[in-house]
């Protein structure tokens, strides 16, 4: 367990928990992906045994999946096995999937009291954009996170730059990079990742040229926007130039990447912020990303969501649980031990993270960059239209096509898939 984290049991609690494993009254199996970050595992369970010691009447299976993907597809099958579990962090963006099959139930369906009521509403505006459809809220947001810049502080200073200024706006990017890589001669200025998540990224270079790749309803895309287009051309500037490999950079090794100071800036999740700080070596610096005509990142992460084909006291167990983990005091320890965003701004007010944030500023640059946040990429059939910007991103990265051809193709791509839920 971590000696950092405030939830760790006594021995007395553990044999509390012990006893109340072998009463509890309701079962709660839950899916939980571990993609990023550091031990997550450990930590949530230290979250649940610390809940079951409290609610010796519920007991939670916690069953790792892999990443985002790898549990969607876990919990689906599981369903349609019949096996279907209480609950689960996915994708927040898994929501028009979910829907369609009919596989979540709404929490305005669950709350029953005026404290209830208020805590669906207690979360941060931007993150719950993912979690709603039609005026109904199906997605509590817990790992959440918006993209974030890191920079080596030692590197800038090392390349005369101002190791406390990070790049403001693409050009101030772009100019850096180059002074970092002239500098040093075999490190990289900035690296993107470009596998794993590359239409999250695209998305942020949009977004900051002022354009929304997707409708609110989930039914059209804007792929071949002109200042879509002219974002990726800036993408694949950077390579071009020599500030960034060329190819596909790795979203799974970035992170050792900018730890073994191949790369001086890298953009990457807030989720990878506690890991960073503890693994360190030198001075390093996180920032909101850069502007083109506005700030911006998109959301991402894991939304708890409850199965519908489950009993009212699991989902009444599960609801319990799920307010349980988000309490401003457990959002405030998950957003210390992990990077992840304290998801309401009840968990910024708490003593803990009011106290961490004074000592290491960092944490709260993604919360402050939730005022320029804008929705993950969510649409129906939304494994395919990801599929679909993520080779098109990928193909004008490697030369395969222009940035104007691969986003045009896209598009063509994309409402073919959409055509039936055009309203």
């Amino acid at each position: 367990m971590s000696a950092r984290f405030p939830l760790a049991l006594t021995a007395l609690a553990a044999g509390l928990l012990s006893a109340a494993q072998a009463n509890a009254e309701v079962d709660l199996t839950m899916y939980y992906p571990v993609s990023v970050g550091g031990a997550l595992t450990g930590v949530i369970d230290e979250l649940v045994e610390a809940f079951e010691s409290e609610h010796p009447e519920i007991s939670v299976d916690a069953i790792y999946a892999g990443n985002y993907d790898d549990t969607r597809v876990r919990a689906m099958s599981a369903i349609e096995a019949g096996d279907t579990p209480a609950l689960s962090v996915m994708f927040s963006i898994d929501l028009f999937e979910l829907i369609e099959q009919g596989a979540i139930v709404a929490f305005d369906d669950l709350v029953e009291t005026d404290e209830e009521r208020a805590w669906l509403d207690g979360f941060y505006p931007g993150l719950m954009e993912n979690g709603r459809l039609d005026g109904k809220t199906y997605g509590i947001p817990f790992q959440r996170s918006t993209i974030v810049l890191y920079w080596n502080k030692d590197a800038f200073e090392a390349a005369g730059l101002d190791p406390d200024t990070p790049p403001e706006n693409w050009d101030e990017m772009a100019e850096m990079a180059a002074t970092l890589r002239e500098a040093s001669g075999n490190q990289w200025g900035v690296m993107v990742p470009s596998t794993g998540y590359p239409y999250w990224m695209f998305q942020a270079f949009a977004y900051q040229n002022g354009h929304r790749l997707m409708n609110e309803a989930g039914t059209e895309v804007y792929f071949d926007d002109p200042a879509a287009v002219e974002a990726l051309e800036y993408w694949v500037t950077l390579a071009e130039s020599g500030v960034m490999p060329s190819g596909t950079i790795e979203w799974g090794t970035l992170r050792q990447n900018f730890l073994e100071q191949s790369t001086a800036m890298m953009w990457h999740t807030t989720g990878n912020l506690s890991a960073v700080k503890s693994d360190a070596d030198f001075d390093f610096g996180v920032a909101m990303l850069p502007a083109k005509t506005q700030r911006g990142s998109p959301t991402g992460g894991g939304n708890f969501y409850i199965f519908a084909d489950t009993s009212e006291e699991e989902q009444r167990a599960a609801m319990t649980f799920i307010r349980w983990m988000t309490a401003p005091e457990r959002a405030a320890d998950w957003s210390i031990e992990t990077g992840y965003m304290g998801v309401s701004p009840a968990a910024y007010e708490t003593e803990a993270l009011q106290a961490y944030v004074e000592e290491f500023p960092p944490a709260a640059v993604a919360r402050d960059q939730l005022e320029f946040g804008t929705a993950e990429l969510a649409t129906y059939e939304g494994g395919r239209i990801r599929r679909t910007l993520d080779n098109a991103v990928q193909a004008a990265l490697t030369g395969q096509m222009t940035p104007e051809e691969a986003l045009t193709q896209a598009q063509a791509e994309a409402d073919r898939i959409l055509r039936r839920y055009a309203r």
